[in-house]
């Protein structure tokens, strides 16, 4: 004998008479049945009669009184809610194989989502979530990026302000290019003027970066699993490394210099031999060319970074991990990189552009200096005041460049190797991925 009811369907309760738990309504004639610890009333009693005269089969319905004694209440129905099905759908409550809300399938809200120890999903990225997780990173752990992002841009600034104001700047000018008699012995000094003080100053800029890389990849790969770093133990963890990366990033710069210089040689050749214009032409089409080859070069190997860094991978091993990881996804990796890019040098620029019309006041030939660019020395003043607001975007520029690469190399591993599985037991997460929901 049951002692507790089944499902019924909502809005309907047991007939008496009927065994807890059965269904369809009480047959014409049955009587109503009598309390368990009370004595079964004879029906041949006197004061206790039925009519002869029942009602037709058909027209009796369940009573909507309250159920018998020791009989449980039927559940409520079921309004639709989040994750839930309207009353009388199919597969809704009291249905064969539904599943209660918060199950697997449980409604329409689909399987529970992923971890999230750190900065990011345990999961394939969106564009939004990788811009996100880099950004997150810096509010997160803001006195740790900061405090490396800021170091690392001082320094630089200072180099670069003592070469400009004591060598740079005390050079022939560079006013030669814009004027039409100059000699060609003068164009040619001023051309390689210009190119020296670019390439010196380039060339520190990268040293920065690289240091900053370096160190924000292993801020980043942490804030992943949701545990601090310090500065400290950040450049402990790098620096086994860090003569590697300035290998790579150079040999990657070799790289692309060789082959823009490759597609520009014929043109120049054929300058040389005597055909000026054909020459130019020739070599415009292949500068062209050899920059579209070396940029698909630098996006196939652009997480060679992280990979170097994260895995302590040597350089030729880091690189062809990243053309792996970048096969199939070229154009997403570059259009996210790109986006990242452009977003950081806009707010970036937002800040250095004011410092550097403020600091053109206050140079030597005034604002003049800044808007002709006529060469010369504009002064301390200038350079400082411009150089602040370089150390202030490449406080910004740094940690967003830096993390997106290093959060998309998380989401092309999440997305082949299931690194996600990885991370979470690294994370502490007890049962993710084995099916037991998480």
């Amino acid at each position: 004998m049951k002692d507790t009811p089944g499902w019924a369907s909502p809005g309907s309760a047991p007939s008496e008479g009927q065994e807890p738990g059965a269904s369809g309504p009480a047959e014409p004639g049955d009587r109503p049945a009598e309390p368990a610890d009370q004595p079964v009333a004879d029906p041949q009693a006197p004061g206790v009669k039925w009519s002869k005269e029942q009602p037709p089969a058909g027209q009796w319905s369940a009573p909507s009184g309250p159920a018998s004694p020791g009989q449980a209440p039927p559940p409520p129905p079921s309004g639709p809610g989040w994750g839930g099905r309207p009353p009388g759908a199919p597969g809704g409550q009291g249905a064969p194989g539904h599943v209660p809300y918060g199950g697997w399938g449980g409604g329409w809200g689909g399987p529970p989502p992923a971890a999230k120890p750190g900065v990011i999903p345990l999961r394939p990225l969106g564009v939004g979530e990788i811009l996100d997780g880099a950004v997150s990173t810096m509010r997160t752990y803001w006195r740790t990026v900061l405090g490396i992002s800021l170091t690392v841009a001082v320094v630089v600034q200072v180099v670069v302000i003592l070469l400009q104001g004591l060598f740079l700047y005390d050079r022939a000018g560079t006013e030669a290019l814009s004027d039409p008699s100059a000699t060609l012995s003068e164009l040619t000094r001023a051309l390689g003027d210009t190119v020296l003080d670019t390439g010196v100053v380039f060339l520190i800029s990268l040293l920065g970066t690289i240091a900053a890389t370096a160190l924000l990849t292993t801020v980043t790969s942490r804030a992943v699993l949701g545990k601090p770093v310090t500065t400290g133990e950040a450049w402990r963890d790098a620096r086994p490394q860090v003569v590697k990366l300035f290998g790579l990033i150079f040999l990657l710069l070799l790289i692309t210099f060789g082959i823009v210089l490759g597609g520009a040689l014929p043109g120049i050749l054929v300058a040389v031999s005597g055909s000026g214009d054909a020459g130019a032409a020739l070599g415009v089409l292949g500068t062209l060319g050899g920059g579209v080859v070396a940029l698909w070069l630098m996006i196939r190997f652009s997480l060679a970074s992280p990979a170097l860094m994260l895995e302590k991978q040597g350089i030729k091993k880091a690189m062809s991990r990243s053309a792996k990881l970048v096969r199939g996804s070229w154009w997403r990796v570059f259009g996210i990189q790109l986006l990242a890019t452009v977003i950081a040098n806009i707010v970036a620029s937002i800040v250095v552009i004011p410092f550097a019309v403020l600091g053109a006041l206050f140079a030597d030939g005034g604002i003049a200096f800044f808007l002709n660019n006529t060469g010369g020395n504009p002064g301390w003043t200038f350079l400082v005041i411009s150089g602040i607001g370089s150390v202030i975007g490449s406080m910004i520029t740094f940690p967003i460049t830096a993390g997106v690469t290093v959060l998309l190399y998380v989401d092309q591993r999440i997305r082949r190797e299931a690194l996600d599985l990885e991370l979470a037991r690294a994370a502490g997460l007890q049962g993710y991925g084995t099916g037991s929901g998480g």
